[in-house]
């Protein structure tokens, strides 16, 4: 008998994973998704901008820590600071849901990649909407020194050392993967709406730069990582912000942090086109067109890859 009701069952845990996907399909979500990709655009702008005034000798964090202070310390900072909490948190749900409900439906051997990058991404987003939600409440922190705790705990740990150099690689082949993406305009497939305008040459331009830049500060952020374990000096990982503040101590490191800056900025202007145009495709059809119900064309036309 109970093998009789094993069927049941699957069917019961199948029915309640698509009724969640129809629900992680809805336009709410998808709209507070997009605020959640402007909000992370905006953040590049002005971490951009503050990567810009280090070359000038003003102070400043050059990371989201740094860029969310600036936002909390206008009138309306608190209002800001719980919609940006809103924006990311909708945006590390709609990941989520894209690791797990979606990337059902894709092949098997696909699925573990889904998991691994739309799942990181979900707890990058969340991570980000929680540090809003600390300035929301007055709790203010400086990422810098949480990676530098986190690096000290991590390399007492018994896998410390080899663990550290493993989260170091992995940053910098995210970086890797930036550059990537951004020199071979592979962005593309998330942004069609202005293909072969000249508006389109220009949104093209600004995704190249940004990817790229942002790719180069991932791989400086990373190198710190390793050179803290091979060092076995974890206040060296200072993060993005001592990356790109390293850079002022090498002869031409202010050329290229002033171009890294200006990449940021690129990459916020790209993304927030992004956020009102972009597709926001799922992994695989909804609930119901594996049998053959409405056209695959018409689902990737309302959403895009993450």
């Amino acid at each position: 008998m109970a093998a009789d009701d094993m069927p049941e069952n699957g069917t019961a845990i199948g029915g309640a994973a698509d009724a969640a996907e129809a629900a992680s399909n809805s336009t709410a979500l998808d709209v507070v998704a997009r605020s959640g990709f402007a909000v992370m655009a905006l953040l590049h702008i002005i971490i951009g901008a503050i990567a810009v005034a280090l070359v000038l000798g003003a102070p400043g964090q050059a990371e989201p820590t740094g860029a969310i202070e600036q936002l909390a310390a206008n009138p309306w900072g608190p209002a800001v600071m719980w919609a940006g909490f809103t924006g990311c948190a909708g945006l590390s749900l709609w990941q989520l849901s894209e690791a797990t409900l979606r990337a059902r439906h894709l092949p098997r051997g696909e699925r573990l990649g889904k998991l691994v990058s739309s799942g990181f991404l979900a707890i990058a987003y969340g991570s980000v909407g929680l540090s809003f939600a600390a300035f929301a409440v007055g709790q203010r922190g400086n990422s810098g020194d949480s990676t530098r705790d986190f690096s000290t705990v991590l390399v007492q740990g018994p896998l410390g050392v080899p663990a550290l150099i493993g989260l170091g690689l992995v940053i910098m082949g995210i970086g890797a993967y930036f550059i990537v993406k951004g020199a071979g305009k592979k962005f593309k497939e998330e942004l069609h709406h202005f293909e072969g305008t000249r508006r389109g040459h220009l949104v093209s331009a600004l995704g190249v730069a940004g990817h790229v830049a942002k790719g180069v500060a991932l791989v400086l952020t990373g190198l710190l990582f390793v050179i803290a374990a091979a060092t076995i000096d974890p206040g060296s990982s200072t993060g993005l912000d001592g990356s790109l503040k390293a850079l002022r101590d090498h002869p031409f490191g202010p050329y290229l942090l002033l171009a890294i800056g200006a990449g940021f900025i690129a990459y916020g202007a790209f993304a927030l086109v992004r956020a009102r145009f972009g597709r926001m495709q799922g992994a695989g059809h909804p609930p119901g067109d594996r049998a053959g119900g409405r056209p695959a064309a018409k689902w990737s036309s309302r959403r895009g890859s993450t």
